[in-house]
């Protein structure tokens, strides 16, 4: 009895170690294998002194750090002035949310829309929370009814009223009186 024991163990041995030269899967590691926390379909307010300034929808939010950063997929973020009243919409594929500083940073074919139909596309784009502004030192494009503004780098409130433009590439506009003439 123990001799079958023995040869059996040494045949389930065998077998096992042969594994025709197949090589043993490679585990593969995703952020959300590191994450605190993961929640789906996840909404977070960003509020200052009481008011809401934006209101943050994601398809997956994947929280690190105590919750004090958060990956975002598929961010759909929404801007309210001091008001109340909505500023814009921002859409991307993916971003953070460093809830110690107030910054929420956006990649992946960024589009911001002001309520009054101004459009600016960029590869990322820093929503600061304590300054209220939109920021980007990437390559964008705003586009308006009567222009259009390619440049690298802007600085603007989220409603892009006030846009400061780091390095303007070029633009196109309509006609325009100047003052004084």
């Amino acid at each position: 009895m123990t001799r079958r024991i023995i040869l059996f163990l040494a045949l389930l041995g065998g077998a096992c170690a042969d594994l025709g030269g197949a090589k043993p899967a490679r585990k593969i590691t995703t952020e959300a294998d590191t994450a605190d926390q993961i929640a789906f379909k996840s909404r977070t307010i960003i509020t200052d002194r009481g008011v809401m300034r934006a209101e943050v929808l994601s398809d997956t939010a994947l929280f690190f750090n105590e919750s004090t950063r958060v990956h975002l997929r598929r961010l759909n973020g929404v801007f309210y002035n001091s008001t109340g009243a909505k500023d814009a919409v921002m859409t991307s594929r993916w971003g953070i949310y460093d809830t110690r500083l107030g910054v929420l940073e956006a990649h992946g074919d960024v589009e911001v829309i002001s309520v009054d139909g101004r459009r600016l596309r960029s590869p990322e784009v820093r929503f600061d929370q304590r300054t209220n502004q939109i920021t980007s030192d990437s390559a964008f494009v705003l586009t308006e009814p009567d222009r259009e503004v390619r440049g690298i780098g802007f600085v603007s409130d989220p409603d892009m009223n006030n846009i400061r433009v780091l390095k303007a590439a070029k633009g196109k506009a309509g006609t325009f009186t100047i003052p004084g003439t």
